[in-house]
């Protein structure tokens, strides 16, 4: 248990700083001519357009207006007026921007830290399918953070990250199947999810994988 504890607390949270603008091709006419300006480095121009897609409401623009402001790109950085886009973003359910919110609560960067708004906004991307968010929503509840510590939830949405690819979930939910955390405990799962996670790059859950065959063979 000391090394999946360990381990969910290396899950690194992405900040703004990490975040870039990101592409919708075929969206808004403004968001389109944003996306080329931006691409070509000309981020003054890519503000420009983003600030007129974004005032007729459009999410992917209001998330990538919050982003530029923040990191001050093609204009001074504004913080404030960035978290400000961010927030419309993720009010009208754009999960990329509910996930950098959540992200920016947990950290207290730019906004107030609260571990109980973090959990907020990573429910409301992990329900629409965000896998990020699953994941970090997972660890809210295995660590009980922002809301009560609660195993099975931890486990429904680490199987739901690792569905969706994420190497760590993957480990981690072979774990709770090989321990009984959370969920039944069942070697034979275990043994696939640690063979998921071994797939992808991680040497560790290939041994574990190794063990686990020899256990059953055994049993």
């Amino acid at each position: 248990m000391k090394t999946l504890f360990a381990l969910l607390l290396s899950i690194a949270v992405t900040a703004v700083g990490a975040q870039s603008p990101q592409n919708e091709p075929g969206s808004d006419p403004d968001s389109v001519r944003a996306w080329s300006a931006f691409s070509a480095n000309n981020y003054s121009a890519a503000l420009t357009s983003y600030r007129k897609a974004a005032a007729r409401n459009h999410a992917l623009a209001q998330f990538n207006l919050g982003v530029m402001l923040i990191q001050g790109l093609g204009a001074e950085s504004s913080p404030k007026e960035g978290v400000a886009w961010l927030r419309k973003a993720a009010d009208n359910n754009l999960p990329r921007a509910q996930y950098v919110l959540a992200s920016l609560h947990e950290r207290g960067e730019h906004v107030t830290k609260s571990m109980t708004e973090a959990t907020r906004w990573y429910r409301k991307a992990a329900e629409r399918g965000f896998r990020d968010a699953q994941v970090s929503l997972a660890t809210q509840y295995f660590l009980g953070r922002g809301v009560s510590q609660d195993y099975k939830q931890a486990a429904n949405w680490y199987e739901l990250a690792a569905a969706q690819g994420d190497a760590g979930s993957c480990y981690v939910i072979a774990s709770l199947y090989e321990q009984g955390t959370g969920v039944p405990q069942d070697l034979e799962r275990a043994q696939g999810w640690y063979e998921q996670a071994a797939a992808r790059g991680d040497p560790i859950a290939e041994i574990k994988a190794r063990e686990l065959q020899r256990r059953l063979r055994s049993i």
